[in-house]
């Protein structure tokens, strides 16, 4: 496998403020702990824009790990959009569907999006709005998701679901926005072929990183010192200076960037046997599923 000499993780949100808590942003080197990069006041969406865009002119040695879906279901129904006869047939071009019907909304948020008349059809946007094509139960989802949930490795929810606080869906429409905008200046993991140098972005479940550092199932958010020391130990990481505030988004953010150094030079979580070509390129995948 390919030799990055950085590693970071970003923590999502798909909420519509311009600098919403939720974004975190942790990168971890060659050597020494994994650092938070703490923008004033916050991260906004397009600060994350930017500066994906500057490591892409410089050309760093840098693997990116996103906490979002970029992709939505697609190989269950032989479409994203059952019934709309305008439904995309791969991701990339989700991607600029969504980008496109939310051209007007700022901040990269997807209020168009979800409001369309073909595509609110798909989504549970709250206890008393449910689209009438949104699948009961727990929703439509991804083969990776679908996979994660059969051998125990996440509990995946369904991007069509907006309710509730393990809800993703919004984060990943958001996301897919800000990969369209960045129109190919990064590669994207499995979407693109991994080049031989410079950043490539992957889709990451901070929830794969905190099993493999030791959390417990069901309490695997961090938010205190003693939580994140006892995380980086597990995966023989250098532990950070204090932070001044301890949440879980900046919490999974560190221990996610820590988790990809130590994992990312195995080559079969490049190659999961379960993700075929097609999965490839019409769901993507989560990086360290096997």
């Amino acid at each position: 496998m390919r030799h990055f000499s950085h590693f970071a993780c970003v923590d999502w949100s798909g909420a519509r403020s311009e600098r919403p808590n939720g974004i975190a942003v942790a990168m971890i080197g060659p050597d020494g702990p994994p650092s938070l990069l703490s923008p004033q006041p916050r991260w906004s969406r397009a600060d994350i824009l930017a500066w994906l865009l500057r490591l892409a002119e410089t050309g760093q040695d840098i693997l990116i790990g996103f906490d979002l879906s970029m992709s939505l279901p697609f190989v269950d129904q032989g479409a994203y959009f059952p019934e709309w006869q305008h439904s995309p047939d791969d991701a990339k071009s989700l991607w600029d569907m969504v980008d496109r019907l939310c051209s007007d909304d700022p901040h990269l948020s997807v209020p168009s999006f979800l409001d369309h008349p073909e595509a609110s059809r798909h989504f549970r946007h709250s206890r008393d709005h449910v689209g009438d094509l949104f699948e009961t139960g727990v929703g439509r989802l991804r083969e990776v998701e679908r996979y994660q949930r059969e051998t125990k490795q996440a509990n995946s929810a369904s991007c069509f679901n907006l309710v509730g606080a393990a809800q993703v869906g919004k984060s990943s429409l958001t996301g897919m926005r800000l990969l369209h905008q960045l129109r190919g200046a990064i590669p994207v993991w499995p979407f693109d072929p991994v080049p031989d140098r410079g950043p490539v972005i992957i889709e990451i479940y901070t929830t794969v990183a905190a099993l493999a550092a030791g959390l417990p199932k069901g309490r695997s958010k961090v938010r205190d010192r003693g939580g994140l020391e006892e995380a980086l130990t597990e995966l023989e990481t250098a532990l950070p200076a204090p932070l001044q505030h301890y949440d879980d988004h900046s919490t999974d953010a560190l221990i996610t960037a820590a988790w990809m150094k130590r994992t990312a030079p195995h080559q079969e979580l490049w190659t999961p046997p379960a993700m075929t070509a097609e999965i490839a390129q019409k769901e993507g995948w989560t990086f360290g599923v096997v």
